[in-house]
């Protein structure tokens, strides 16, 4: 991979020597230049890179002196990994979010996000109190195979005491080649004593598309979650297995909703599944112009004619992105939800020696109309919106304007019920998760995905009482902040304060009532999960999913559907 500093891995430990080395090859370089470089032009641009070259080498060596100077006489023992990390992030926190170091023990979880497969057990674990509880089982896992269950607390692991231990160090414990195995003490809520389970760990691996199939008569679904290696592949497999199942297929909706990106060229192949041969899907333009890409379709599609919608959410990004935009942009798919996330950068691997990396920003994509999408406004670490009238206008293929700057905005807006007051309360706390633990201790089996209704709220509220839940509303924080304000100004607003937090405290004794649907949606969801995994969670959802609802209808109405993409 090259080196975009033009510098090797070892310029960490520069010396005087070196830099005097560094300095005569820059001289040497300049005299064979001056042979080739008759402009002002490039000689004024040699010299700047001279300036840059020899102020990096500087600045290496004075790092790696006061590096060297807090390690060995800092007051405190010091974890030298810990201190250069620490270092890393803060050189990078101010270029732009997604430009990461990703040290040696990051590298598995970087692979995971690349290529959607990993060596280990094929659980996700969060810390709760002092131990991880497994959230997440991967089907057809070690981890599934061996018996683990969603709500395990994970007590020691081969041996090792896990009390304390947080997620990341977990995480390393548990990982290792295919075929070793490792011995764990989980405790099983329900059950009396611990039970110990020996696994052997194998590759997992994690499906891009969970599920596939029809919501309607006539009209197909695919869920993309992530562009790993194979995606455009699997999407476009799923696509040929519906039209071969429903001859008269009418439409398909491709749900890209909570899908964070990926590979770029599987952004450019899943286009391809729906547009011909030679078409522009991205371009990507950075410092190193020599590394820009006109990045175009290069087979044949699977189908160009059906009629297609995209789902988007605020948290569909980058490669999700890439394929909105140029399938918007060339008037084949019409894109429906919120406006979304606002990534239009192009992140390169950069190997720093000793299993490390660095994920940098090397370019902006832009998609077929010549917009790019990148938010340009960050509030720690999330894009901010930005209004329509500062975003500059281009045109699709038929004519229609578009936006650039802050994400893709879709065709039709739909309106995202998001999760807040108990609710979210009922989630953050892990009520819900306990319960539907609960609930999978007492039934091996549920009904089939579609059929299956969770109604009990009764029960579910008098499990609430007995957790003793409570949560502070936003305007209960403010009251706290007003109370400690007006104390440290001398006013006395105790009464009126007052009066006002026991209001609150009135209302959220109905909210739970009145958020009832929404709460027995999630309970709904996570109850599923134990049972058919995450496929199951995705098929569920498409129950009473509205925004699907919407999509059928549109692919219902062709007037409707080709009046959008006319542009008229």
């Amino acid at each position: 991979m090259r080196d975009s500093l033009g510098l090797g891995n070892r310029c960490i430990f520069a010396s005087r020597s070196r830099i005097l080395k560094f300095g005569a090859h820059l001289s040497y370089m300049n005299n064979k230049l001056k042979l080739l470089l008759l402009s002002p032009f490039y000689v004024l641009s040699f010299a700047q890179a001279q300036a840059n070259y020899f102020d990096i080498a500087k600045n290496m060596e004075i790092f790696a002196n006061a590096y060297r100077e807090v390690n060995h006489s800092y007051v405190d023992v010091l974890d030298p990994n810990q201190l250069m990390r620490r270092g890393m992030d803060a050189m990078l926190e101010g270029l732009d979010p997604f430009t990461n170091y990703i040290s040696e023990t990051d590298v598995e979880s970087y692979r995971i996000q690349v290529d959607g497969k990993y060596n280990g057990l094929g659980a996700t674990g969060e810390r709760v109190g002092d131990y991880v509880v497994l959230v997440e089982i991967i089907e057809n896992s070690p981890a599934h195979k061996a018996g683990l269950k969603v709500g395990d607390v994970l007590i020691s692991i081969d041996g090792q005491n896990a009390k304390g231990r947080t997620e990341q160090e977990v995480q390393e414990f548990l990982r290792g080649f295919p075929g070793t195995k490792t011995n764990l003490v989980v405790q099983r809520p329900g059950e009396t004593k611990d039970l110990k389970i020996t696994l052997e760990r194998g590759e997992v691996i994690i499906p891009n598309v969970p599920h596939s199939g029809l919501v309607a008569d006539g009209i197909g679904y695919i869920n993309l979650t992530t562009f790993t290696e194979k995606a455009a592949q699997n999407v476009g497999d799923a696509l040929t297995s519906l039209k071969q199942k429903n001859p008269g297929l009418k439409g398909v909706i491709l749900d890209l909703r909570n899908n964070g990106g990926g590979l770029l060229n599987e952004a450019v192949n899943l286009v391809n599944v729906f547009v011909p041969k030679g078409e522009l899907v991205a371009s990507t333009r950075g410092k190193v112009t020599e590394w820009d890409l006109n990045l175009h379709t290069q087979g044949s599609p699977i189908d160009k004619e059906i009629p297609l919608v995209i789902l988007m959410n605020k948290m569909s990004a980058s490669a999700s992105e890439v394929t909105a935009g140029a399938l918007q942009d060339l008037d084949r798919a019409v894109v429906m939800g919120q406006l979304s996330y606002g990534k239009g950068l192009v992140q390169n691997m950069k190997e720093l020696g000793y299993n490390a990396r660095i994920k940098l920003t090397t370019a902006k994509y832009y998609v077929p109309s010549g917009r790019c999408i990148q938010s340009v406004r960050y509030k720690d670490g999330v894009p901010v919106e930005i209004p329509e009238s500062e975003r500059a206008q281009f045109k699709t293929r038929n004519g229609r304007t578009v936006l650039d700057g802050g994400g893709i905005k879709p065709d039709i807006y739909l309106p995202h019920d998001t999760l807040s007051g108990v609710a979210k309360a009922l989630l953050d706390q892990n009520i819900i998760f306990d319960y539907a633990t609960q609930f999978a201790q007492k039934r091996t089996s549920i009904d089939s995905i579609e059929i299956f209704e969770f109604t009990d709220f009764d029960d579910f509220s008098t499990y609430v009482q007995s957790k003793k839940f409570d949560y502070q509303t936003h305007s209960e924080k403010k009251l706290s902040e007003l109370r400690e304000t007006a104390t440290h100004e001398h006013w006395n607003l105790d009464a009126e304060i007052q009066a006002l937090e026991d209001k609150i405290k009135a209302e959220k004794k109905s909210e739970l009532v009145k958020q009832r649907d929404l709460i027995l949606h999630e309970i709904e969801q996570e109850i599923v999960g134990r049972y058919y995994f995450h496929r199951g969670k995705v098929r569920k959802n498409l129950v009473n999913d509205p925004e699907v609802k919407e999509a059928v209808k549109l692919l219902n109405d062709k007037v409707r559907y080709n009046l959008i993409l006319s542009g008229k």
